[in-house]
Order: structure tokens, then sequence, then C-alpha cells
């Protein structure tokens, strides 16, 4: 299972992780089996974890004051998951994160996640670049909200993430997008059409 994780690394920093990395990294990282529907996370709770999705998905999101769902990340193998606010200002979150297939994760706590970033340097340059690739999604996601037309994010979301199509229902699909299920239903038929 720390395979996985193993080859993300090195292929994210370009280096050959040692036999004394690969072994750090093997102590403080946990197998983690969550179920679907499970929640890594919930609303209110301090996140103290980070987790690797190994085999499975996920998505974050929130719930307005009407009891409307508002997803903000999904993730899919290879990607992580947590809640940076809360995981950096230890204050309670305002996301659940709940796994939407059954699922393997590696999970780190944060106290831990911090240490391994001294101890092992491939680690320190993964989290250098996986906080560069963070910054830049979200930068091209809040342009997308306040720049694109509804017909313009989906295309863009079609184009960056296809497997978003494949795995997510297409009403989270719209929460994503900030769009009604019947606009993009509409969008996706218009689309069709041409």
């Amino acid at each position: 299972m720390h395979d996985a994780l193993f080859k993300y690394i090195e292929v994210r920093t370009g280096e050959k992780l040692t036999d004394n990395e690969r072994d750090v990294i093997t102590a403080v990282f946990d197998r983690k089996r969550m179920r679907k529907r499970q929640y890594f996370l919930q609303e209110g709770d301090v996140c103290r974890y980070i987790g690797f999705i190994v085999k499975g998905s996920a998505r974050m999101f929130s719930v307005d004051e009407k009891g409307h769902e508002h997803i903000m990340r999904f993730g899919l193998e290879s990607w992580w998951i947590s809640d940076q606010e809360s995981m950096i200002n230890l204050t309670p979150s305002p996301y659940y994160i709940e796994m939407l297939e059954d699922s393997e994760l590696l999970v780190i706590s944060v106290p831990n996640a911090l240490e391994l970033r001294n101890k092992s340097r491939c680690f320190d340059l993964t989290v250098q670049a996986l906080d560069r690739h963070q910054t830049i999604s979200m930068q091209k996601r809040i342009h997308a909200a306040i720049g694109m037309t509804a017909e313009e994010r989906f295309s863009d979301l079609s184009r960056t993430y296809p497997e978003f199509l494949e795995r997510f229902p297409m009403n989270m699909i719209a929460s994503y997008l900030g769009l009604s299920p019947e606009t993009l239903s509409r969008i996706r038929k218009n689309g069709l059409r041409k």
C-alpha cells in the first residue's frame, strides 16, 4: 500500500527515496480503510490528519443554512485530503470530507507530517510541490467562478478532469461548478446537439 505513496513522492520530486526514507515514511503513515459515505472529517471537528488516497474517492463540502451542499473539492487516487485552514489554525472545520467509494488511505497526523518534513528531503519537496499545485488550482477555480460562464466552467472541467465526469454523479458535478442540476443538464444537452 505504501508503494503508491513512494511512487507519488518520486514522481513529484524527480528523486529516488532512500531505504531509510521509505522506512521512516512507512512508520508514520497508517493504513486506513473507509467505507462509502464514511466521514474522514466532520463539520465542527479540528482537522488533525492528512489522508493520501490509495484507492477510492472523496469530496469536501459544506452545507448552508438551507441544507444545500457546496462541494469545494473532490479527491481521487493519489490525491490528498484535509482541511488546510482547520489544520493550520487548529480551528473547527466548516467542512465535511466524505468518502464516495469504499476507500483505502494512508493517513498521517499533522505533527508527524511536520516532523517527517525534517527527516525526509523527498517528503519536504513533495509538500512544497503540493502547496504550489494547490495554490495554482485554487487560483484557477476562483477565476472560473468569477470569470467564466456556466458553459465555459463545464467545458474547462471536462478538459481538465474528465475522470470527474466518469466517477461522480452529475448533481455533485453541478454543486462543484456552482450550478443547479437543471442548468448542468441543459448545458450537457446543448453540448450533445453541437
